[in-house]
């Protein structure tokens, strides 16, 4: 049974437009209807729809964060699958169907999502991300990838009620709720991915949540992946890759949580030699000619748009196993 969790708050403008898509949707086998704390006239849509339609469940929590919302939904739903809408969205045909196959073919897989559009209008960074994100399908290429962004769209997912029981469902956090749900299944063992079809559309819109609260501010994923990345650093030397700011800001996250690099790496020679937070800066060339017999773990940390996969693809050609002796955190 399919359980579909619909968090909505003033959001009547396009909410009709997102129950349809997903009540048309043949594999929901019920829609949990959170309000949270609406304003405007989303309730009252939400209860004449109820009359007509016995598989939407409407409840109301006051206005208590989408994180807790969601709990409440979780709480009341009956599916031992868990699937997420938001309300100004659009979920396409067959988009349920799809990804419970792809649940079904892999036991380890907690949550898994579909490809993404974006519209009416993206800019280029979103359009950037959806591109980044559309691009990850196998559950290792969302592992590989995990402490670079969310890997997910999270109002495209499917999860297993398993997987989100075993690590508490979702919870407020100082971080984006989303992205700390996939750290804390990844560090459980639950894998992630994606179906590689386009069946769902986000909705870009000024002022969305995604974009203007606190907690999906650059520095706070930064500090998700510090929380995350840091224990599995303990006990073993590392570098990060990248002595400009991205670096440096990784690092002093990850110094909160005890992990301290050994050194940065960098491409600039006029950083080399020079110190960053009281480690060194070595050359990169030097440092891959030495190959990774005997290397510290490298943590990829570089800003500029294409660089990641340069230092990826350089890494890998020196004999580097990503996961194992390199990730990629930016």
């Amino acid at each position: 049974m399919i359980s579909v969790l619909l968090p909505y708050r003033d959001a009547v403008a396009h909410l009709e437009e997102a129950l349809g898509s997903i009540l048309a949707d043949g594999a929901a086998d019920e829609v949990v209807a959170i309000d949270d704390g609406s304003r405007d006239g989303g309730a009252a849509l939400v209860e004449r729809w109820a009359r007509r339609e016995r598989r939407l469940v409407p409840i109301a929590t006051g206005g208590v964060g989408v994180a807790e919302a969601l709990q409440r939904g979780l709480a009341v739903a009956r599916g031992e699958l868990i699937a997420r809408m938001d309300a100004d969205d659009v979920s396409l045909p067959g988009r349920l169907a799809a990804e419970r196959r792809l649940l079904g073919g892999d036991a380890r897989l907690g949550a898994v999502g579909v490809r993404v559009e974006g519209f009416p209008s993206i800019g280029n960074g979103l359009a950037a991300y959806l591109a980044w994100q559309n691009g990850l399908v196998t559950s290792d290429e969302h592992a590989r990838d995990l402490f670079v962004e969310a890997p997910l769209c999270h109002p495209s997912v499917l999860a297993r009620r398993e997987a989100l029981d075993d690590v508490g469902g979702w919870r407020r956090a100082p971080w984006a709720e989303d992205y700390d749900l996939w750290l804390r299944m990844d560090a459980r063992g639950w894998r992630m991915a994606k179906v590689p079809e386009v069946l769902f559309r986000w909705r870009h819109r000024e002022g969305r949540a995604t974009f203007a609260a606190a907690e999906c501010a650059p520095e706070r994923l930064v500090e998700a992946r510090a929380c995350y990345l840091a224990p599995r650093l303990a006990g073993r030397r590392f570098v990060v890759w990248g002595a400009g700011q991205t670096g440096k800001r990784l690092a002093r996250a990850l110094e909160a949580h005890g992990a301290r690099p050994d050194a940065f790496v960098d491409v600039d020679p006029r950083k080399v030699g020079r110190p960053a937070r009281a480690a060194r800066i070595v050359d990169a060339d030097g440092f891959l000619a030495a190959g990774p017999r005997d290397a510290p773990f490298v943590v990829v940390a570089v800003g500029a748009r294409g660089a990641r996969e340069i230092v990826r693809g350089r890494l890998t050609r020196a004999g580097f196993v990503e996961g194992a002796e390199f990730v990629a955190a930016a």
